[in-house]
């Protein structure tokens, strides 16, 4: 038994590795909006539309989209509803290449969690711009 839990404490470090992104722009989590735009090589329609084209369903469509740092890389994240399908595809495109870097199924209550956390950052993300004077 104590050989199966040392096993498994020394698998999360890889695990945790495995989902890391493979990107092009490292940025800190609490770069501004307007540092964030600065250092985006890829424009947000060009993001948007090879999000899109990646899910490849017909009648898909963006129901959000934003410039955001995800495990210390710049990148375009789209969450895309697929007709007949429940939650969402969600889509990081790499902000300096255009290159789609990971897609996941989101279900519908992991979407609507991720919506309320989106609320708390905004607040937070209002507070600090006020604090600050920087977008």
């Amino acid at each position: 038994m104590k050989r199966i839990v040392i096993a498994l404490v020394a698998a999360l470090p890889l695990a945790a590795m495995a989902d890391k992104l493979d990107c092009s722009i490292k940025a800190k989590k609490l770069a501004t909006t307007a540092e964030k735009t600065a250092m985006a090589r890829v424009k947000e329609a060009d993001a948007r539309k090879t999000a899109l084209d990646s899910v490849k369903a017909p009648g898909a469509n963006v129901a959000k989209g934003e410039l955001e740092v995800e495990d210390g890389c710049l990148i375009y994240s789209y969450d895309i509803k697929v007709p007949a399908k429940s939650g969402a595809e969600e889509v990081f495109v790499d902000a300096g290449t255009g290159k789609v870097l990971k897609t996941k199924h989101e279900s519908a209550a992991k979407e609507a969690a991720e919506k309320a956390a989106d609320k708390t950052k905004a607040v937070a993300d209002k507070a600090r711009e006020k604090v600050t004077g920087q977008k």
